[in-house]
This record gives C-alpha cells, structure tokens and sequence, in this order.
C-alpha cells in the first residue's frame, strides 16, 4: 500500500474512502468495547475487581494508544495514509484475537495494549483523508458519516457479547479446532477478531486525495510550535471534548453492569438494549450532528462545530445526570434515548474541529495530538473514574447508579465552559486560515 498522491478525489471515489474507513471504525469499536458485556465472566475466571477490569476496558488501551498517535500521525503526513490504516487494522485485529486465548490479567492486559498499539494508526490518518477529500462545507458530514462507526462497532459489540454471554452458561466452555477448549467471553473474541484482518485488504481500493501541503513543509518541531502559539485554543478545545468522551466511555463500560447490578437485568438483555440504541438512536445523533454544524457554517458561524459540542454536551448534563437515579428500568430506558442522541452528536463536528484549526501540513500530526489527548483523558478516566467514585465515595458495586450520575454531571459541566472558553480563538484561528 504505497502512497498515491493523487488528483483531487471525484464524489464516488471520495464515498468510497469513507466507507471503507466507517468499516474500520466499526472493526475498531468491536474490538474495543466488547470488554463492557463481558465484565461478569472475565471478573469471576481471573478474580480481579472493578478498578482492574476498568484498566482492562481504558488504560490498558489509551497509554499506547495515546503514546503511539503522535508519531503515526507525524507518518501520515508524510506516507500512504490508506497503508498505515490498513496495516493499522490488521494488527488491532489479530491483538483482539489473541485476547481469546488470554489465560490471566497479565496476558489479557498485554493483549488490549496490542489492540490499542494497532488503533493508533486510525484516527489521525483518517482525518487527514477525509479533510483533504472534501471541500470545508462539506467536511461535517463527511467526519459524520466516518464517525457513526464509532456507534454500529459499540452497538455491535454489545449485540455480539450479550447474546453469546446469554447463549451458554456460566460454567460452560466451548470446544475451539487447535486452540482448545474456552470459556465464553474467551470465544468472543475469538469470533469478532479474525474478520478484521480480511477488512484490511479494502483499503487497496482506496484512492488517497491530493494534500493540500507538501511533505517537505513539515518541519521536525512546526507542531509544538503551533500549539504553543495556540495555547488556550489547543488545550481547551481538546480536554472540553475529552472531557465529554470521558462521560461516553464511562456509560459505554459501565451502562449494561448499571443494569444488571441496579435493576436485575440479564447481561443479555442489557446488551441487547445498549446495542439498538447505540446503533440507532446513537447513528441518528451523529449525522445530526454533522449536518448541524455543517449547516452553521453556511450560514457564517464559523465555530459551529464548537457549537454542536456544547449543544451535545447541555443534553448529556441533563439526561445522563438523571437516567441512573430514577427508580425504574423503564424510566432509565426511556432517558437513554435522548443520552444517546446528545452522546453522538459532537462526534462528527469534534473531528471537523481538530482538523480546521490546523495548518493544512500538521493535520494529520496535530489531529493525532488532539486524538492523544481526548483518548488519554477519556480512556484512562471514563471506566476507571467511575469505578474509582463508586467504591471510593458511595461505598461499593451496589452504588454504580452514583458513581455514573457524579462523573457524568462534572464531566458535562466541565465539557460545557472548556468548550465556550474554546470559542473565540476558534473563530480567529478558522479566519487566519
């Protein structure tokens, strides 16, 4: 997969791109939230407790994750963004494989720091394609469409490991050619690994766009130089929208064992009912989120996706602080649809964000610093604040519904003035171009 600087991309082409890439999203959000319906089984077969399985669901992930995004990102302005994503891919996926034949926390932990080395070549490579493909009214949309993967993979994941969870037993074990005999949550991953090495060869059909910069005009220190010139705007922009992942990660590890533990559901059930909101409702809000921002912009605002966060984040305030406190399932349900819609929707427009602000020749690098950033913040605070405020300040796993209201309500609150804070060197930074 070489680099095909290419001429600018027509519409099919640039579809084509996008497609493919929402395809690796989703590949990339099975593989990393299936760990949320699995929780149960994967506490009991290696004896760990809730603040260890949160390392399994967020830091095991977001350290190299994180740690890795920089340099990729510095690659990808230089080399075949579609070869690095495509590489990128088969690795996460042959890691997510290799969780299945994890036999302790060491070996399961070692695993889901691979799964987190191979999804670092996503995101950064991925913005930096889909900005240089499409014209600036047109961007929201598109970052849209790539970022409701990030909905069908969780929603699948839930699907998948809720119903293999409720499928079998407890105790039972499944009888696998070769590898032997696994517990369930073992075959999971076993299941949903493999497909995303054959996914990798899509990107052979992928067309890189023209950049829109040189390679040579992009110095070894131009990045840091950036940031530290656009300080307040860099900082604040991206821990207000880390800050609002946190929540979202936070309700994706914890939601379906919220319902299991506080309302007595099944795995299964609470798996089935995450998985059609998410892939529903979850879809809806990101391509409105999208079109929203892409619609503010036409019309003069030129922080419009700035805008759609806080929008994003003012519901979130409201309907994720309340869905875990009222007394019955059914209330909580019913309050998870508009959490869903409000989770989504900046997701499409933050991407637009990250990559606008920047100079055309630092996109890809300075996407993947906002991207270390947003997944360091949310990856190691989201299951693990939770987990850490329920045993810490509510006395312990019968008090999850607490610990999700606290950090969902800081958290959005927080996400809201970051981003207001974010708006005005926002606007400048979009007028010098």
């Amino acid at each position: 997969m070489h680099e095909l600087d290419s001429a600018p991309l027509s519409s099919r082409r640039a579809w084509w791109a996008v497609a493919v890439l929402t395809l690796a999203n989703v590949s990339a959000f099975v593989d990393r939230q299936i760990l949320s319906l699995l929780v149960v089984p994967i506490r009991r077969d290696l004896g760990i407790g809730d603040v260890e399985m949160s390392y399994l669901m967020g830091l095991s992930f977001a350290l190299f994750y994180t740690l890795l995004g920089v340099p990729l990102g510095r690659l990808a302005d230089r080399r075949s963004r579609r070869g690095i994503i495509g590489w990128g891919l088969a690795a996460w996926s042959v890691m997510t494989t290799l969780s299945g034949l994890a036999r302790n926390f060491g070996q399961l932990l070692a695993a889901r720091i691979g799964v987190g080395v191979g999804e670092a070549a996503l995101a950064p490579a991925a913005v930096s394609l889909i900005a240089d493909a499409f014209p600036r009214e047109r961007r929201g949309t598109a970052m849209s469409v790539y970022s409701l993967g990030t909905f069908l993979g969780s929603g699948l994941a839930y699907f998948v490991g809720g119903a293999i969870v409720g499928a079998v037993s407890a105790e039972a074990h499944w009888h696998w050619p070769i590898v032997g005999t696994l517990r369930p949550w073992q075959s999971v991953f076993l299941v949903i690994g493999p497909p995303g090495v054959l996914m990798a060869l899509l990107f052979l059909t992928v067309t890189e766009p023209a950049r829109r910069a040189r390679p040579e005009a992009r110095p070894t220190h131009a990045l840091w130089r950036w940031i530290r010139a656009n300080a307040r705007l860099f900082l604040a922009q991206s821990v207000g929208f880390a800050l609002s992942a946190t929540v979202n990660y936070g309700i994706a590890a914890w939601l379906a064992t919220f319902l299991v533990r506080t309302h007595g559901w099944t795995a299964a059930r609470a798996g089935m009912v995450q998985g059609t909101l998410t892939m529903t409702v979850g879809v809806i809000g990101v391509i409105a989120g999208g079109r929203l921002s892409d619609h503010l912009v036409r019309r003069g605002r030129a922080d419009g996706p700035l805008l759609v966060g806080m929008i994003g984040a003012a519901g979130m305030l409201v309907c994720a602080t309340a869905y875990p406190l009222v007394p019955s399932a059914s209330l909580a349900v019913a309050l998870l649809v508009p959490v869903n819609l409000f989770a989504a929707m900046p997701w499409g427009a933050a991407s637009v964000a990250a990559a606008e602000v920047l100079p055309d020749a630092l996109r890809a690098q300075g996407t993947a610093a906002y991207f270390f950033i947003l997944s360091l913040v949310s990856g190691v605070l989201g299951p693990t604040a939770v987990a850490v405020v329920t045993q810490q300040l509510f006395g312990g796993d019968a008090q999850l519904r607490y610990g999700l209201a606290t950090v969902s309500a800081v958290g959005m609150a927080a996400t809201l003035v970051l981003l207001a804070v974010a708006r005005a060197p926002y606007r400048q930074a979009i007028a010098r171009g």
